[in-house]
């Protein structure tokens, strides 16, 4: 009797709804595909109970469709309403992000597909729109455009690197990868992360920087200890022109490792470019202090002297 109940409940109904809204997504009939999500997220809604992950899926596919027929507002409030049921999912997350960027809502734009990024930085839809948002919002504010920028949330680690972009639903439960697979160790985890460095490491060699921050960004997932992976995936940045990004990752190197002369020097290069010239010489110097007769820190010091002037 009770698996009689369940199987005729509404999560049942909605679960066959949402699969008859997936065929008709998969066949290009939005519209309709709406009507049979919007069917299903009303049965779980006048049930009264807590359905959280089911309802996130139903919103952010809802959200596809409206993203599909262009109606990008409603795209980003049921993308919104998938984010408050679970938080850092990635497909609501680089949906609305494409809703805003079609509403030439940039900056909204920016902070989602970098959201994405920080979730999981593999994905490459994500590292795309950031990249495309950074270049649209410099040429729109200048070097200054950060400033103008919403508040970006700090994704938590348990949120990290979880969402699959072919997962069903990509729901997850908000646990680690660690947590998820118990056959994974510590030590397995850090082989990993070794492994995306040095793979890191070998696309820097043939130039291709954006893919080797892809790798370094993958292995700092698993390993966020590991100082000089910030520092090589800083020269990547500051081979892509993304000074700021190279900034961070010379200040996370330096707060492992304080006397780090890779993370002075990629930093006061990074703040040069930024025409932070005060912060370049500071840097500059603290470097200089540790190793005197370094002869690249004495003249980008210079450099940076008479520019300042």
């Amino acid at each position: 009797m009770a698996a009689r109940s369940r199987g005729s409940g509404p999560q049942a109904a909605a679960a066959k709804l949402k699969g008859a809204g997936n065929e008709l997504f998969q066949h290009g009939r939005y519209g309709e595909a709406v009507g049979r999500y919007s069917e299903a997220i009303g049965r779980l809604q006048e049930s009264g109970a807590k359905w959280p992950e089911e309802l996130s899926v139903l919103f952010s596919n809802r959200a596809a469709c409206y993203l599909k027929i262009g109606n990008c507002s409603d795209c980003i409030k049921d993308c919104t309403a998938s984010l408050e049921l679970v938080p850092f999912a990635l497909k609501p997350l680089i949906r609305r992000a494409a809703a805003y960027e079609a509403l030439e809502r940039y900056r909204q734009a920016f902070v989602d597909y970098r959201t994405a990024t920080q979730v999981d930085g593999s994905v490459q839809a994500a590292q795309d729109g950031m990249n495309r948002m950074r270049k649209v919002l410099m040429e729109k504010d200048g070097n200054n455009w950060r400033d103008n920028l919403p508040p970006l949330p700090s994704v938590p680690v348990a949120f990290q690197h979880n969402w699959r972009p072919n997962a069903p639903g990509n729901t997850g439960t908000g646990k680690t990868t660690m947590q998820q697979n118990g056959d994974v160790t510590a030590s397995s985890s850090l082989e990993q992360a070794k492994t995306l460095k040095e793979a890191g490491n070998v696309l820097v060699k043939k130039g291709e920087h954006r893919k080797a921050a892809e790798k370094y960004t993958a292995s700092l997932h698993l390993n966020s200890k590991e100082c000089t992976t910030y520092t090589n995936r800083a020269l990547c940045y500051l081979n892509l022109k993304q000074y700021h990004e190279a900034v961070q990752d010379c200040t996370a190197a330096l707060c492992l490792d304080p006397k780090n002369l890779k993370a002075f020097y990629r930093r006061a290069q990074a703040r040069k470019e930024l025409k932070d010239y005060k912060g370049s010489v500071a840097d500059l110097q603290e470097m200089l202090k540790l190793e005197p007769s370094n002869l690249a820190g004495q003249r980008l010091l210079n450099e940076v002297q008479k520019l300042a002037r």
